[in-house]
C-alpha cells in the first residue's frame, strides 16, 4: 500500500493573493515533465478543481475536513492521488483560516497537518519589502506543526523589488522557491459566485492554464519545489486509500441514473459519481442546454450545483427536457437536487419557467449566503432516513419562496435554526451542498429505490 506519495500545499496569507495561479501552473508545469499529478483543493468550492483537471489531465478532487469529517482526508487524498508521481493541493482563504467559529477546523493549515504535508506560501508582495519577512516569520512560526517549507513571491514589481524583497527574507529561514511578476494574461474572469467555470470558457482556459504553467515555470524553481513535496514521506496515522466499493456493495440489477452536467450543471465532487456506480447503478451525463430528452431508461436523477440563474432562458426554452423530468418526478423516481438542482425544479427563476416540479420561485438577490451547515434529515427520503445527520454548505445568491415546503428536507442549526429544502414523493431538493462520502450509504439508498420505484 503506498502512503508515501511527494505532496505540496499552496497556501498563502489571505484570499487574492495568487493560490490558484500558482498551483495550477505548478500542476500543469509538472505534467509538462511527464509527471502523474493528482490536484486537490482544500474546502468545498467547485469550480477551482475545474482548472486543476485541465492543468494535469486527472478529476480535480475536494478535501474538505469540515464535511467529510477530519478522518477522511488522507484516505479521500490517498483515493485521488493513487498512481501518481506528486500531488499539489490548493488551499483555501488564508493558512489558518478554517470553518467559522470551530478553530482550525477545514483550515489549510488543519489539511496539511491531516496529510503530513510541506506549505509553500505565495505572498502577494505588490505593496511590501522589508514587511514581507514578518509576515512570512509569523505565518511560519504560528504552529510547529504547520511546516512552511518555502515562499513564492507574487506580484513582484521589478528587479530592484525583488532584490529587496530576497534581502529581507535572507534571515528568516524560509526559502525563496519563486518569484513572479504581475502578469494579466494569467488572470481569469469572475461573476457572483467566484471564477467562470471552465465548461463555460473551455478554450479560454486552456490558454490561461498554459499562461499559468509558463509563468510558473519560469519563475520558480521546479527542481527544488519537486525536492521539497518528496521530503513528505510517509502520511500520519498509516492511512488506508478510500473505496467507494468497500462504501456501497452493488446488488441487483443496474439502474440507469441520469446526472445533469454542462455549463450550467458544473458543481459536482467526483465522489458521488464513484458511490453511485459502486452501488450499481448505470450512470450517464446529460447536458439540460442541449439534450431534449432525458438518457434512455432513467430511473434516477441527480441534479447538483452550477449557474442556472445565467442560462434560465436557455433552460426554459428546452421544454421537452423540463417536461421530461416532471413527469419523472411524478412517477415518484427517486430525484436529488442541490442548489442549481432546486431552483431548476422550481415553478420558474427569474420570471423564465421552469420544471414546476417543486410549488415554488426563485430569483437572483443582491444577498450572498455562505457558509457550513449542520443538518438533520426531517423525515425519511429517498437520500436518508429521518435523524441522519449530515454537514452541508451553501454557496448561492438567489431566493427560493417558500423555503421549505410541508415535509422540509433539513432542519439546520447554523446560523439559525431553521429548516430547508423539499421532501415530496421521490424528490429531495435543497439548497445545501454535501459530500456523499461521509454517508455512503446515501448513495445506496438512493440506487435501492432506483431499482424499486
Amino acid at each position: 500500500m503506498v502512503t508515501s506519495v511527494p505532496r505540496l500545499v499552496i497556501a498563502a496569507p489571505s484570499s487574492g493573493s495568487g493560490k490558484t495561479t500558482v498551483a495550477t501552473g505548478l500542476m500543469a508545469a509538472f505534467a509538462a515533465r511527464g509527471l502523474a499529478v493528482s490536484p486537490h483543493k482544500v474546502g468545498p468550492d467547485y469550480i477551482d478543481p475545474g482548472y486543476h483537471a485541465l492543468a494535469t489531465g486527472r478529476v480535480g478532487r475536494n478535501l474538505d475536513a469540515y464535511l467529510c469529517g477530519p478522518e477522511l482526508v488522507a484516505p479521500l487524498f490517498l483515493h485521488g492521488a493513487r498512481g501518481c508521481d506528486l500531488a499539489v493541493v490548493e488551499g483555501v482563504m488564508g493558512l489558518y483560516d478554517g470553518a467559522a467559529g470551530e478553530g482550525e477546523l477545514a483550515s489549510t493549515a488543519h489539511v496539511a497537518k491531516l496529510l503530513g504535508a510541506p506549505v509553500v506560501l505565495v505572498v502577494d508582495a505588490s505593496s511590501q519589502s522589508r514587511s514581507v519577512a514578518a509576515l512570512v516569520h509569523g505565518f511560519a512560526s504560528w504552529d510547529p506543526q504547520v511546516r512552511v517549507g518555502g515562499v513564492i513571491l507574487n506580484k513582484v514589481a521589478s528587479d530592484r523589488h525583488e532584490e529587496l524583497l530576497r534581502e529581507a527574507l535572507d534571515s528568516s529561514g524560509v526559502p525563496v522557491l519563486g518569484v513572479l511578476r504581475r502578469a494579466p494574461q494569467v488572470d481569469t474572469p469572475s461573476r457572483h459566485l467566484g471564477l467562470v467555470p471552465v465548461a463555460e470558457r473551455r478554450s479560454a482556459a486552456v490558454e490561461a492554464v498554459a499562461a499559468m504553467a509558463a509563468q510558473v515555470a519560469q519563475g520558480c524553481d521546479l527542481d527544488a519545489l519537486e525536492a521539497l513535496a518528496r521530503a513528505a514521506g510517509a502520511l500520519p496515522g498509516g492511512s488506508a486509500p478510500w473505496t467507494p466499493a468497500s462504501s456501497a456493495r452493488a446488488e441487483g440489477r443496474a439502474p440507469v441514473v441520469a446526472v445533469a452536467g454542462g455549463s450550467a450543471f458544473t458543481f459536482s465532487y467526483a465522489e458521488h459519481t464513484e458511490l453511485l456506480t459502486a452501488a450499481g447503478a448505470e450512470v450517464v451525463t446529460f447536458d439540460p442546454l442541449r439534450d431534449e430528452q432525458l438518457p434512455d431508461q432513467t430511473a434516477g436523477l441527480v441534479v447538483g450545483g452550477g449557474f442556472p440563474e445565467v442560462y434560465a432562458q436557455e433552460l426554459s426554452a428546452n421544454e421537452p427536457l423540463r417536461r421530461a423530468v416532471a413527469e419523472l418526478a411524478l412517477s415518484g423516481a427517486p430525484v436529488a437536487a442541490e442548489c442549481a438542482g432546486l431552483l431548476y425544479l422550481c415553478r420558474e427563476l427569474d420570471g423564465q419557467p421552469m420544471c414546476g416540479v417543486l410549488d415554488a420561485t426563485a430569483r437572483m438577490s443582491d444577498r450572498l449566503t455562505l457558509g457550513y451547515r449542520d443538518a438533520v434529515a426531517v423525515g425519511d427520503s429517498v437520500l436518508a432516513v429521518a435523524g441522519t445527520r449530515m454537514r452541508g454548505h451553501e454557496f448561492h445568491r438567489t431566493v427560493v419562496e417558500p423555503g421549505a415546503g410541508a415535509a422540509p428536507a433539513w432542519g439546520v442549526r447554523a446560523p439559525v435554526r431553521r429548516v430547508e429544502g423539499f421532501v415530496q414523493q421521490g424528490v429531495h431538493a435543497s439548497y445545501l451542498h454535501t459530500h456523499w462520502a461521509s454517508e455512503p450509504g446515501v448513495a445506496r439508498r438512493f440506487v435501492e429505490r432506483c431499482r424499486t420505484s
